[in-house]
């Protein structure tokens, strides 16, 4: 799931600046969730609050068993730090 809250209004202070922004839960695009991946949105510009229920357990299943399995598809050692040149150890007591 993520989160995007934006800051829309005026702020308290003299600051002369007005904030337009929309905030959103969104989901993952696989099957068992929204077709359009958003979970809550709040109207553009207003300032409201967005509420989701998130279903934790649907998410775990759909990251085992769904169409879209990012971490499955992983390849760690394309970003694995490994050195050019072996380096020796000593340890000095």
């Amino acid at each position: 799931y993520v989160a995007i809250a934006g800051n829309a209004g005026n702020l308290p202070s003299q600051n002369y600046l007005i904030n337009y922004a929309q905030s959103a839960v969104l989901t993952p695009s696989d099957y068992g969730f929204p077709h359009n991946g958003v979970a809550a949105e709040a109207d553009p510009n207003v300032e409201t609050v967005a509420i989701a229920d998130l279903d934790f357990a649907n998410l775990a299943q759909v990251r085992e068993l769904g169409s879209v399995r990012p971490l499955h598809d992983r390849r760690p050692d394309l970003y694995d730090l490994k050195p050019r040149i072996r380096v020796e150890l000593t340890h000095v007591e």
